[in-house]
């Protein structure tokens, strides 16, 4: 019974929170590029009703892209990938910011959008490298 009690326990490891396959960066540019959608239609209509529905979905569609990749920053890459990807800090900090109240959730600049885009297409790069690992 005290052999059982001391014995070395089993140390197991993962590289993310969940089972693999729960993590992914299209959900943060499937949500992006409704933003750009978004923004195309408001710039295409003159009716005031319809320009004010538009941004408020814009505005929740931009803290939802920030929200997918906060799960990805804090939850799926680990200090390992950090070391490998030291640009991966930047990239989410401006990504996060592009999807925020200095970008696509204040504007209706369909720059922005493609700015938001191009951050996140970096990110998913190095996110399906870490997966080939």
């Amino acid at each position: 019974m005290f052999a059982r009690m001391f014995a070395p326990t089993l140390e197991v490891s993962a590289h993310c929170d969940l089972p693999c396959g729960v993590y992914d960066p299209a959900q943060a540019r499937i949500e992006a590029e409704s933003i750009k959608a978004i923004i195309a239609k408001v710039g295409d209509s003159d009716d005031p009703d319809f320009r004010t529905r538009a941004v408020i979905i814009k505005e929740q569609r931009s803290e939802l892209v920030k929200h997918h990749l906060w799960v990805l920053w804090t939850d799926y890459f680990k200090a390992p990938h950090f070391e490998k990807y030291p640009q991966l800090h930047t990239l989410f900090n401006e990504a996060t910011k592009l999807a925020g109240a200095t970008g696509t959730k204040g504007t209706l600049d369909g720059a922005v959008a493609d700015q938001l885009l191009a951050k996140i297409d970096e990110i998913a790069e190095i996110f399906w490298e870490t997966k080939k690992a």
